[in-house]
């Protein structure tokens, strides 16, 4: 099979996993998530470290399952919410582990332990507050999240193809991503608009329609600055893709680094605006 048929089919079967784990049930989409959280953390640590400091990539990777689990079990009303503070727990034992070693070569690489942390668990761990609402599970709040992200990636694609890479074309990031341009970046904030309101008139985003429009905008533009933000890490680390677990894709880091940002962004504006 071509590449094209290989990303087409690959996407249908990503399509299809994402929808059954955000509509379903809170265990469906925790199971899914954490998945998703584990192998984007192992794909940025075996860039940024390899397998140095491998047990403290393990205790922040175990903190961060322990911390999405807690969540959604103190949002499903099956854990009280004290104890979400256990996921701190396996980040105490990391300065335990760096007094004991023998050798320290390249000590200040520890910090792409914590950096994992901040860039692809918070962000992740944030989520279930975007499905769960008062009456409980409702995915399909955060499933309109990645929709506009969907749309606003095609729409950049198309409108970038079709406009922007002429020679007189401005590009918008041409250090980071030397393809991407700014009539892909205004086109793709036009389409996660336009699958705001779309999601809106169908009933997906319960909200007055001036909302769905700052929405959109919004996981728009934090999706484009998400993807951005990871080709930097990428190029810094000399790679083209965080990894190889979606055919055609590359690895599940290049798949949600939109998302890192496009989620906090909306959970923020949903709070922010009395909506959640």
């Amino acid at each position: 099979m071509n590449n094209f048929t290989v990303r087409t089919l690959s996407s249908i079967v990503f399509g299809a996993v994402m929808v059954a784990g955000l509509y379903f049930s809170g265990v469906a989409f925790g199971a899914l998530f954490l998945v998703i959280m584990l192998v984007a953390m192992r794909e940025f640590y075996t860039m940024a470290l390899g397998t140095q400091y491998a047990i403290e990539q393990r205790l922040a990777m175990l903190s961060a399952a322990v911390f999405l689990t807690a969540v959604v079990m103190y949002l499903q009303g099956t854990l009280e919410r004290q104890w979400i503070v256990l996921g701190v727990l396996p980040l105490m034992f990391i300065p335990i582990t760096l007094i004991f070693k023998k050798q320290r070569p390249d000590y200040g690489r520890i910090a792409y332990v914590f950096t994992g942390l901040l860039y692809i668990a918070m962000p992740l761990c944030l989520s279930p507050f975007v499905a769960f609402c008062g009456t409980g599970f409702n995915g399909v709040r955060l499933l309109c999240v990645f929709i506009i992200i969907w749309l606003c990636d095609i729409g950049a694609y198309c409108v970038g193809t079709a406009l922007g890479q002429k020679p007189d074309s401005k590009k918008l990031a041409p250090d980071i991503s030397p393809k991407k341009s700014w009539w892909g970046f205004w086109g793709g904030v036009f389409f996660g608009i336009l699958a705001a309101v779309v999601l809106h008139f169908v009933g997906w985003l319960p909200f007055n329609i001036l909302h769905c429009i700052v929405l959109g905008a919004l996981i728009s533009v934090s999706a484009v600055c998400g993807d951005l933000f990871e080709s930097l890490w990428k190029r810094f680390f000399g790679v083209k893709d965080s990894g190889n677990i979606i055919p055609g894709h590359g690895g599940m880091l290049d798949r949600f680094d939109s998302s890192l940002m496009a989620i906090p962004v909306a959970l923020i504006y949903l709070v922010a605006t009395g909506l959640l």
